[in-house]
């Protein structure tokens, strides 16, 4: 799910490791969702920190798996679980894993999640605690459904079903997220705030009520997801901080441990979720 244990493979199964993925045979149904199915074949079992992402992430566990989930809240066994664009320290294990998981951008996860972003901040929560009834029946259609492109296929549709009935985005708020993205976080706030033909305080405001994070966090957490995966790939922490827009190596190590929690070097020799 992510980790640097399972290797991509489009469409099909990769062998490495003992773990089986696979990916829907076409494009997404939303803008802003992937998806992909995996399958801990030869029980290679998952160890992994969650690192903090500009993506929501949406874990439904399938038949007998169950993952224990170690962050802020202690320890939990979870079946099914969404963390947030910034889950705290946070640890996921389990053994036998078989799963759906989905990628949420902030503006799909503003449509399907039926919760204000910002009740997310810092947490690993269980999808029944915001889905109910309906995270249960998924989960037993799922797993009643033995083939990964019905599987990916049911989940696409439900989660296509719940966005038509959900408020979208504002487009100015949708705007300036996309400018963090495209910018890679290289971004002033004030020039944000005029692009939108807002006052500062106005985005403040309507960002952080629709997206979860301020635009200065937004930004510091762009910049950090380009910097942990070229750090998890290799990168030198000189290079990276270059090449990710820090000021100096301080500047990297400052942000790193304010939103990992721990050094660049740390990060660069953990199995996370990163690349």
């Amino acid at each position: 799910m992510r980790t640097q244990q399972v290797g991509l493979t489009r469409g099909g199964r990769d062998a490495d490791d003992g773990w089986e993925v696979a990916h829907p045979l076409g494009a997404s149904p939303l803008e802003g969702v992937t998806m992909a199915g995996f399958r801990d074949r030869a029980a290679a079992g998952l160890d992994m920190r969650v690192l903090p992402q500009p993506a929501v992430i949406v874990v439904i566990g399938l038949g007998d798996t169950r993952l224990s989930v170690d962050g802020t809240g202690g320890h939990r066994p979870m079946t099914n679980l969404v963390a947030s664009m910034t889950p705290g320290p946070a640890r996921i294990r389990g053994e036998r894993v078989e799963c759906v998981e989905v990628r949420l951008s902030p503006r799909a996860a503003y449509a399907v999640l039926g919760v204000a972003p910002h009740e997310l901040h810092g947490s690993v929560t269980g999808l029944e605690d915001l889905w109910g009834p309906q995270a249960r029946r998924l989960v037993e259609r799922l797993t009643d459904t033995s083939g990964w492109a019905e599987r990916l296929a049911l989940t696409g549709a439900f989660l296509t079903e719940r966005a038509a009935a959900a408020p979208a985005m504002s487009p100015e708020v949708a705007g300036v997220w996309d400018t963090i993205v495209a910018r890679r976080g290289r971004v002033r706030i004030t020039d944000l705030a005029a692009s939108c033909g807002w006052s500062r305080k106005r985005l403040w405001s309507r960002f952080g009520a629709q997206i979860g994070l301020t635009p200065k966090r937004a930004a510091m957490l762009v910049r950090f997801d380009h910097a942990a995966r070229a750090l998890t790939s290799g990168g030198s922490i000189g290079d990276v901080a270059l090449a990710c827009g820090y000021a100096d190596q301080s500047h990297l190590h400052r942000d790193v441990l304010a939103l990992a929690g721990f050094t660049p070097s740390a990060l660069a020799a953990m199995n996370t979720s990163a690349g």
